[in-house]
C-alpha cells in the first residue's frame, strides 16, 4: 500500500477516534463542513476501508449537580411515600461513566448547567475547586445554566474558559450599554461528528436570570429568548450543516421546555435537554415539534439517549433515566485525589456541626419542605418585631436523612451551605394587605400558571406569620381564597411588617420580589448568622411543616409544578 493510502487511512482513524471521544474536530461550529460525507467515504474508499453503515451512540446528560461532590441522600417518592438512598458523587460519577465508554466508545457527555453554585467548597474557592473536578470527568460539551452567574459575569466566563470542554448558548450577548447588544458571549451550536454521521447540538439559558436571580449577578449580560434566533439555527443545523439529529441543551425549566416544544420555531429539533427544575423526566415527554427530558440533579442521575445509525440515518432511538446508586458504582480513585486535595483546606470548616434535626431534612415538594420551614423558624425566632418572614422558593441542595452517632441527624456548616449557598443580609420592609394579596396572587401565578411558557421556574414562596388557603389550577386572580395574618383575616389597607432576604441589585423599595415597600431596612443579622444562633440555642429541631399554605385543589405532597403531560416525578 503506497504512503497517500497510509496517510488517508490514519487520517479516517483519527478523525473517528477524536470526533467520537472528545469533539476536539468540531469544537468549532462548521470546522468540518469541508469535510462532506461522500467525501469521507470516497477516502475511505479509496484507502480500502468501508466507512460503517450501522453502529450506534451514545449520548449522556448531567445537570442541575450544583457541586454536590460527594455521594449524598436522595428522595424518591415511591407508593406514595417518601423513600431514601445514597446516590451521586463525582468519584462516583467518573466511574459511571469510563463504564459507559467502555460499553461504547461513541460516547458523549453534557452537562446542562449550575455546576458552579450550591456549597461552600464552591464559595470558598469562588467555583475554581470545581473546574479539575470536571476536567477529570472528560465532559464533551457545557450548557451555562441560571446560577453560573453567581460569582459575576467575567467569573463566570474565566470558569466556563477553565473547563476543556466547548460551550455552547445562543441567547447570551455582551451588554454594551444602553441596551445595545455585542456578540453572544459562547458559541451557539456544536456538531459531534463520528463515521460521518452529525448531531447537533444548539444551547438556550434561561431569559428570566436577571430576574429570577439578583440582578447584579448578570450585569454585562443581555439574554434573549429562544423563540429569536432558534429556528434560524435549526435551519443552520438542518440544511448548511446536514445535521443527522438535533438536540436543544435548555437551562430554561420544564414548563417552559415543554411550551418551547409545543412552538413552532422548534420544529426540526428532534429532543430538548432540559435542566433547572430538577425534574426526573423517565420517558420523554411528546409535544408537537419536538420531545423533553430532564435528569434530575445533584448527580443522582444521568440521563441516556442511545441512537441507532444505518446508512446515514438515525433509524432508532431510545432513552432512558439511569439512577447513580453510590453503592453499585466504585469511586474512581483519580478523582477521589482531586476531590481530596482541593476540598482538604476547606474540610474541617465544611464538617463542623452546627446542630442536629429529629426528621429528614428536604427540599422537594412545592408547596412546603422542612428545609424552609427550618429557614423560617430560625428568622421568625431572631427577628421578633416582623408580622412576616419570608424565604424564596429554591429547589436546590440535597436531602439529608443520614443520623451520626447521637442517632440524629446532623446539620454541618458544608450542608448550612448546600440550603443557602448566598449569605444575603436579612432585610425589613412595611407592606399594605393589598399589595400582599396582589403578591401571592402573582407568586401563584408563576408556579401554576395554566400556559406553561408563564410559569416562572420556582415553587411556592415560603412564609410564616401568614396563613394561606389556594387553588393551585384557578385562573390568574382567582386561587387565593383566604389569606390570614397572625391569625387574622388580611385588611387590604393595614400596615403589615415583613422580613426577608436582601438580593444583590434590587431596589431599595422592593423585597422578595413585591415591589413599592415602604422603610426597608437591613437588619444586623445576614441568612448564615441567623441559622447559627437559632440552632445553638435549639438544637435539635424538628421543623415539622405546620401547613401555613394549603393548597384546595390539588396534593399537598405535590411533586412538580407540571401538569397536563404525561410525566410524574417519583
Amino acid at each position: 500500500m503506497n504512503s497517500e493510502n497510509n496517510n488517508r487511512r490514519d487520517f479516517i482513524r483519527k478523525l473517528g477516534v477524536l470526533s467520537a471521544g472528545t469533539g476536539i474536530l468540531s469544537s468549532t461550529p462548521g470546522i468540518l463542513t469541508a469535510e462532506s460525507k461522500e467525501e469521507l467515504s470516497e477516502l475511505a474508499e479509496n484507502s480500502g476501508e468501508k466507512m460503517p453503515q450501522k453502529f450506534s451512540l451514545n449520548i449522556l446528560q448531567t445537570t442541575d449537580v450544583h457541586c454536590q461532590i460527594h455521594p449524598h441522600d436522595e428522595l424518591f417518592w415511591e407508593n406514595g411515600k417518601a423513600v431514601f438512598r445514597k446516590t451521586g458523587g463525582y468519584a462516583e460519577l467518573a466511574s459511571f461513566f469510563k463504564n459507559q465508554k467502555k460499553k461504547n466508545p461513541n460516547t458523549f457527555l453534557v452537562d446542562t448547567g449550575d455546576m458552579f453554585q450550591g456549597s461552600e467548597l464552591s464559595v470558598k474557592t469562588t467555583g475554581k475547586a470545581i473546574c479539575p473536578i470536571l476536567n477529570e470527568l472528560n465532559y464533551n460539551l457545557y450548557l451555562p445554566g441560571n446560577w453560573e452567574v453567581i460569582y459575576y459575569k467575567k467569573a463566570m466566563q474565566t470558569l466556563l474558559g477553565s473547563l476543556n470542554a466547548p460551550k455552547v448558548c445562543a441567547n447570551m450577548y455582551h451588554d454594551l450599554g444602553n441596551g445595545k447588544r455585542g456578540e453572544l458571549i459562547f458559541h451557539p451550536y456544536h456538531i459531534w461528528n463520528v463515521n460521518g454521521v452529525k448531531i447537533g447540538f444548539l444551547g438556550y439559558t434561561d431569559p428570566l436570570v436577571p430576574l429570577r436571580q439578583s440582578p447584579n449577578y448578570s450585569k454585562g449580560i443581555i439574554y434573549t429568548k429562544p423563540e429569536e434566533n432558534l429556528a434560524h439555527y435549526v435551519q443552520v443545523l438542518k440544511e448548511d450543516e446536514q445535521c443527522a439529529y438535533i438536540i436543544l441543551l435548555s437551562h430554561l425549566g420544564l414548563s417552559q421546555q415543554i411550551a418551547l416544544a409545543n412552538s413552532e420555531e422548534c420544529k426540526g429539533v428532534d429532543i430538548i435537554f432540559g435542566g433547572d427544575t430538577h425534574e426526573r423526566v423517565r420517558k420523554p415527554i411528546v409535544c408537537k415539534y419536538s420531545k423533553v427530558v430532564e435528569p434530575g440533579a445533584f448527580g443522582s442521575f444521568v440521563g441516556q439517549l442511545q441512537l441507532e445509525i444505518e446508512n446515514g440515518k438515525v433509524i432508532k432511538e431510545n432513552y432512558q433515566l439511569l439512577e447513580v446508586d453510590s453503592s453499585k458504582n466504585k469511586p474512581d480513585s483519580v478523582m477521589q485525589k482531586i476531590i481530596a486535595e482541593h476540598e482538604g483546606p476547606w474540610k474541617k470548616s465544611i464538617s463542623e456541626v452546627l446542630g442536629y434535626s429529629t426528621i429528614p431534612l428536604y427540599r422537594y415538594f412545592v408547596i412546603e419542605n422542612p428545609i424552609d420551614t427550618l429557614i423560617l423558624d430560625a428568622l421568625k425566632w431572631q427577628v421578633k418585631d416582623v408580622d412576616i418572614v419570608l424565604s424564596n422558593g429554591f429547589r436546590f441542595c440535597p436531602p439529608r436523612t443520614t443520623p451520626d452517632h447521637t442517632g440524629q441527624i446532623p446539620i454541618t456548616n458544608g450542608f448550612l451551605f448546600d440550603m443557602l449557598p448566598v449569605d444575603s443580609t436579612v432585610r425589613t420592609a412595611e407592606v399594605t394587605g393589598k399589595q400582599l394579596q396582589d403578591w401571592m396572587e402573582k407568586e401563584l401565578n408563576n408556579v401554576f400558571a395554566k400556559d406553561a411558557s408563564k410559569r416562572f421556574g420556582g415553587w411556592v414562596i415560603k412564609f410564616k406569620g401568614m396563613t394561606l388557603k389556594f387553588k393551585a389550577y384557578e385562573e390568574m386572580g382567582k386561587r387565593v381564597q383566604e389569606l390570614l395574618v397572625n391569625g387574622q383575616a388580611i385588611q387590604a389597607d393595614k400596615t403589615y411588617k415583613i422580613c426577608a432576604c436582601e438580593r444583590d441589585g434590587d431596589p431599595e423599595d422592593m423585597l422578595c420580589r413585591i415591589k413599592g415597600v415602604k422603610n426597608g431596612t437591613n437588619t444586623p443579622y445576614t441568612l448564615h448568622s441567623t441559622l447559627k444562633a437559632y440552632l445553638k440555642a435549639n438544637s435539635p429541631v424538628t421543623p415539622t411543616p405546620p401547613k401555613s399554605a394549603i393548597v384546595l385543589d390539588a396534593p399537598q405532597e405535590l411533586l412538580s409544578q407540571v401538569f397536563g403531560v404525561d410525566y410524574e416525578f417519583r
